[in-house]
C-alpha cells in the first residue's frame, strides 16, 4: 500500500442518510420527574430537600428566658473553663496533665503570642459534662502550675436577666 492509497479525501461527499428534514412534532417531551414542591408550594431543586435526613424535627436548643439563676452556661458542644495567670513557658501537655484527672478533655486551647512565641497567659479547656468541669474548677483554682498560682473559672456564665429599668 502506498501513501496515496491511505490518505483521506476530505472533499469527498459521503451520504449518511441524514439529509431528510426532521418532522416537527407537538408531542410532549419525554416524561420528566415530577417537580417537587415544599409546603408553601414553591418548587424545590436538587436531591436534598425531598429526601434529606436533616429535616427539622422541631427540637431546637433554647435560651432560658425566665431569668433563671446565675451560673455556668454550656457552650455549643460542652462545658468550657477559663484558666488564667499561666506561666509564659507553660506547654499544652502541662495543662492537659493537670486537668485530665477531672474527666476527658474534649478540647484545649493554649494561645501563643505571635511576636514572642510564649503563652499569652490563659487557656480554655472543654469538658463533656458539667460535673467534670466543676470538679476542675473546685480543685484547681488557686493551685500552682509551673510556679504560678492559676485562677480557674467558667468561660461562659449566665447572669440573671434584669427586668426593671435603671
Amino acid at each position: 500500500a502506498t501513501m496515496a492509497e491511505d490518505e483521506v479525501d476530505f472533499d469527498e461527499h459521503v451520504d449518511i442518510g441524514d439529509d431528510e428534514v426532521m418532522e416537527e412534532t407537538t408531542a410532549a417531551p419525554p416524561s420528566r420527574k415530577q417537580t417537587a414542591r415544599d409546603a408553601a408550594g414553591r418548587r424545590t431543586k436538587g436531591r436534598g430537600p425531598a429526601n434529606s435526613s436533616m429535616q427539622d424535627d422541631g427540637k431546637f436548643d433554647t435560651i432560658d428566658s425566665r431569668g433563671g439563676a446565675a451560673g455556668p452556661a454550656k457552650s455549643v458542644e460542652g462545658w468550657i473553663i477559663f484558666i488564667t495567670n499561666l506561666h509564659e513557658e507553660t506547654q499544652e501537655d502541662d495543662v492537659h496533665d493537670k486537668f485530665c484527672e477531672f474527666g476527658e478533655i474534649k478540647n484545649l486551647h493554649l494561645n501563643l503570642d505571635r511576636r514572642t512565641g510564649f503563652v499569652k497567659g490563659y487557656a480554655l479547656v472543654e469538658y463533656e459534662s458539667l460535673k467534670e468541669a466543676q470538679g476542675a474548677i473546685d480543685n484547681m483554682n488557686g493551685e500552682t502550675l509551673m510556679g504560678a498560682e492559676i485562677k480557674v473559672d467558667w468561660a461562659f456564665s449566665r447572669s440573671a436577666i434584669r427586668t426593671g429599668r435603671r
